[in-house]
């Protein structure tokens, strides 16, 4: 494996350079006139830093996962972010600025978003060692473990990954890393790096290129590795570069499960009984409930989109919404049902500002984030018409220290279609969205 891998888990930060102060000037010259100070020029450094930190990242992440960025995947801005920007403009026939337009960011964002799928990317904790860590859960699908050790694997055997906890006095990560090189015998480094709280190191094993990274707490340690078929280098090399960051060996209280009940909204699109909602919301319910309607049944789901479909039955009084909006630009309104905890218990529909721009990925994103009640709600035009529906979803970044939930836009076209998809027609709806919402219950396993 190259070295560049391996320097994923060192910190790369840019200095950033003061700009020189005019000097002073003295006797005479004091007295002459001096030339207007020219604006200074935008370097893409300044661009990145400007940036929000959870954008950096998503945008480190989906770098490295289109094989551009070998780095720690942290939100900084360094030379190394601004040169994987620049190649990935350069693969793609664009001029390399360094600084990415909406067109290259989505391409981009399409792209990681395609080879992330195709691995299966998912955070898991391992329940012997309570470690945290990224895996490609398609590629390694058989999992095994004998009590100090958990691995993953292909079903050819072609990669393993394997998580390894050790106890012991006097542990050190000089004696780890020694034991690491000599065990199993034949292993060829091309990189180590050995710090007090943790080490790395890469090479070849056989035919095989291996990671390691270890790292130490007290008298405990975790240590990854990564071990694949030279023939699946290509793929391989972006899952190891977003393993590295993701692996979080001591995760301080462990990952927060999901709520034993949470709220959001749903706007009705049928007055039989059609509902949709916020995907992420109605996933894995054992029950899903509509305030003042009772139960309700999941029957389609749109996981590309984040779009879910609802139904009740034996339902009278219902008032859909129009669809018929246009695409979401600019300023928008937002009519949703807080969760009961942010709203003092309130149940009422309310309404929320927010405007929408091209993010890093398909869909719009919305700023600032609503309330959690409002994953689902209806996004509404200067002209309250229906201009998408709002989703909460965290971003997906391949560093262990993932940022908060974002807020996007499903737009108003693609609900329709994932409606017409569905069968669902709505023809009677009007412009009334606070009549249109309801409180959606989410009671999970």
């Amino acid at each position: 494996m190259r070295a560049p891998i391996a320097a994923a888990l060192m910190i790369v930060t840019t200095a950033m350079s003061a700009e020189a102060q005019p000097a002073s000037t003295i006797g005479r010259a004091a007295t002459r006139p001096q030339p207007s100070a020219r604006p200074a020029v935008q370097t893409p450094a300044d661009t990145a830093s400007a940036m929000a930190q959870s954008e950096r990242q998503a945008l480190q992440s989906d770098l490295a996962w289109t094989g551009h960025y070998n780095g720690l995947i942290n939100g900084e801005v360094s030379d190394r972010l601004i040169a994987a920007i620049k190649t990935f403009q350069r693969d793609q026939g664009g001029k390399q600025t360094g600084v990415l337009n909406p067109q290259e960011r989505g391409a981009l964002a399409a792209a990681a978003r395609k080879t992330r799928s195709n691995a299966g990317w998912k955070i898991v904790t391992d329940a012997a060692s309570g470690a945290r860590l990224g895996l490609p859960a398609r590629l390694v699908p058989q999992q095994s473990s004998d009590g100090d050790a958990t691995t993953w694997s292909s079903a050819t055997g072609t990669i393993r990954i394997v998580l390894t906890r050790r106890k012991g006095a006097g542990l050190t990560t000089a004696k780890l890393a020694d034991l690491e090189r000599k065990e199993p015998a034949g292993r060829k480094l091309d990189y180590s790096t050995v710090k007090p709280d943790f080490f790395v190191l890469s090479g070849m094993q056989g035919l095989k290129k291996f990671y390691v990274r270890g790292q130490l707490r007290g008298n405990e340690a975790r240590i990854l590795t990564i071990l694949y078929d030279q023939a699946t280098e290509g793929t391989m090399e972006p899952v190891t570069v977003a393993m590295s960051s993701a692996f979080d060996p001591f995760p301080a209280g462990g990952t927060p499960p999901r709520k034993t009940v949470e709220y959001g909204t749903g706007v009705v699109v049928s007055s039989d009984g059609a509902i949709v909602t916020d995907g992420d919301l109605a996933d894995g319910c054992r029950s899903i409930v509509v305030a003042g309607h009772g139960n309700a049944d999941k029957t389609a789901s749109d996981k590309d989109h984040g779009l879910a479909l609802l139904r009740i039955y034996g339902v009278h009084g219902l008032k859909p919404i129009a669809l018929d909006g246009n695409p979401a630009k600019g300023s928008l309104e937002l009519v949703g049902i807080a969760d009961p905890q942010n709203q003092g218990g309130g149940s009422a529909a309310s309404r929320v500002k927010a405007s929408a721009a091209q993010g890093g990925g398909s869909e719009p994103a919305l700023s600032p984030a609503p309330a959690t009640g409002f994953s689902g709600a209806a996004a509404l035009d200067a002209n309250g018409r229906f201009a998408g529906l709002v989703l909460l979803k965290p971003a997906i970044v391949a560093g262990s220290s993932a940022p908060a939930a974002q807020a996007v836009l499903a737009p108003a076209e693609t609900v329709q279609t994932f409606l017409k998809t569905n069968n669902v027609t709505a023809l009677d709806g009007s412009s009334d969205a606070k009549a249109a919402v309801v409180r959606i219950i989410c009671v999970r396993k």
